[in-house]
């Protein structure tokens, strides 16, 4: 008999989670056990690429009904067995997980609903608590991927011995590509750059940039449509002159992999309970990675980068880039620490949740 685990493909989601569903999908698909396949769950409309697929149910709602629907229950169409979601999209209804085999598992990749809904877009926080009120009461099992953000959702939620820790990883296969000079001067960002992960405490990392007297090009990642003008008052505002700013929204693999070759260091400014995306990145590629102290940071850098309190990081900085000896360290601690994350990992432990479940 085979087992069939199906994931939720939300390929129409925010770009990191978007991009986590398919790298997991792929890595389940090549580790699955003997006698297990993959399937997929996807909205109508929607192409998962995903090849090993054994099977692909495509919902008759498009992802903005089915976001509504399945916060009200209502998943006519999803059928039972073993589902597991990568984000907080999931058929969370009453399923009877010991005699009928059926289990749901979500995801969550942050907590900025319960922590800091104002950086969320109107409508997007109010849905991910009523999503997590449905997986209180019918998830088998929610997956964070820190064990800081565990401890967090714990104090927030009443899913006390439900909650598990399986981490996130850069992307598979995550490379300098080889023309990352032409994509560099195409995107007319220089070499020798301050990369800032985020716009979440960007105004903390300009300020550190001042006090260390950092005269360098500063890159900031990952910004929204809209948010430029203030990311550029905050940049004034610390002395950053407009020419050194480049500020850049959500990049294919291949052109961030370009900008963080560029880069001497990645500052990650941002203290909230959120798997740091741009931190992996960093790490994959040995880039060193200075970081305000929190827990999320503490369990994702371990020994591979610089935890300082916020106000603290121009004084890192000024030290770190005051040798090339300390470069090349960070460097290697890094990459080190890079290695730690994968998607055969991560899929790995998911195949071994679902089996102790």
């Amino acid at each position: 008999m085979t087992t069939t685990l199906r994931v939720v493909l939300d390929t129409d989601a925010e770009p990191d989670v978007a991009r986590a569903a398919v790298e997991l999908a792929r890595a389940l698909v090549r580790t699955a056990p003997s006698g297990c396949e993959v399937a997929a769950i996807v909205p109508g409309g929607s192409e998962p690429s995903v090849p090993g697929l054994a099977d692909v149910r495509r919902l008759t709602f498009g992802r903005r009904e089915l976001l509504t629907a399945w916060q009200l229950g209502v998943t006519a169409g999803v059928g039972g067995g073993l589902i597991h979601a990568p984000s907080l999209l999931a058929p969370l209804t009453r399923h009877d997980r010991v005699h009928d085999n059926d289990q749901t598992v979500v995801t969550l990749w942050d907590l900025d609903a319960w922590e800091a809904p104002s950086l969320l877009p109107r409508g997007v926080a109010a849905w991910q608590r009523a999503m997590l009120k449905r997986a209180q009461k019918h998830a088998d099992a929610v997956v964070v991927p820190t064990h800081a953000m565990a401890a967090s959702l714990e104090a927030v939620s009443k899913l006390a011995g439900r909650i598990r820790v399986i981490s996130g990883a850069a992307p598979t296969g995550f490379a300098v590509p080889t023309d990352a000079v032409g994509r560099r001067r195409t995107m007319g960002v220089p070499e020798g750059t301050i990369v800032v992960a985020g716009i979440d405490g960007v105004d903390v990392a300009f300020e550190a940039l001042a006090a260390a007297r950092v005269s360098l090009p500063v890159i900031v990642l990952d910004a929204g449509e809209g948010d430029e003008p203030a990311i550029a008052d905050h940049a004034a505002a610390a002395g950053i002159p407009e020419s050194h700013l480049h500020v850049r929204g959500p990049l294919d693999d291949a052109d961030r992999a370009a900008l963080l070759d560029g880069a001497l260091v990645l500052v990650a400014p941002s203290v909230r309970s959120a798997f740091p995306w741009r931190v992996v990145d960093a790490l994959a590629l040995g880039v060193p990675v200075i970081a305000a102290s929190s827990d999320v940071h503490r369990d994702v850098l371990a020994d591979g980068g610089t935890l300082v309190s916020p106000d603290g990081l121009g004084e890192a900085l000024l030290s770190v880039l005051g040798s090339g000896d300390s470069l090349d360290r960070m460097s290697v601690r890094a990459a080190d620490r890079g290695r730690a994350f994968s998607w055969r990992d991560a899929a790995e432990r998911v195949w071994q949740l679902h089996a102790d479940l």
